[in-house]
């Protein structure tokens, strides 16, 4: 269901994201994986490096950003056109993004569906089953950054 509601969304995101620029596109998209990343590093400190005590409310939390980060309907915000140029700093999409959508929308709904239930798994407290689906997510993160991003 939630996968469904996430294809849907990007229906919508598109046409709220046509009347942006470009830059503005990529702004918004680093700017929501920069704050993804934030909270997946505090998932990170408390239930695999274990560097910050385990805290349950905080890890769900965290884990609640994620998923409604992925849920946002992003790619809405990959308009032809944005795999150049600077949003905070220069993209670093690869242009086969474009040319291989139907690669691209299977690693997006498998991150959707990690990220979801990185969110379900966070709220039984559970630290080996959040530690485990964390990597899970990492995986899924992963698969982009390998095809589409460009190393810095």
């Amino acid at each position: 269901m939630r996968i469904v509601a996430a294809a849907m969304s990007f229906g919508v995101a598109a046409s709220v994201s046509a009347q942006m620029k470009p830059e503005d596109m990529i702004k918004a998209r680093q700017s929501g994986y920069t704050f993804m990343a934030w909270n997946m590093g505090k998932i990170k400190a408390q239930v695999v490096d274990g560097s910050v005590p385990f805290n349950k409310d905080q890890v769900l939390a965290a884990a609640n950003v994620v998923a409604a980060v992925a849920n946002s309907g992003m790619g809405a915000l990959y308009a032809p056109g944005t795999d150049k140029g600077m949003g905070w700093k220069e993209t670093r999409l690869k242009p086969a993004f474009f040319t291989e959508q139907d690669e691209v929308r299977k690693i997006a709904m498998n991150f959707i569906q990690q990220a979801n239930t990185l969110q379900q798994v966070a709220a039984t407290g559970d630290q080996g089953a959040i530690k485990a689906q964390f990597g899970e997510m990492g995986k899924a993160c992963k698969a982009c950054h390998d095809k589409y991003r460009t190393e810095e």
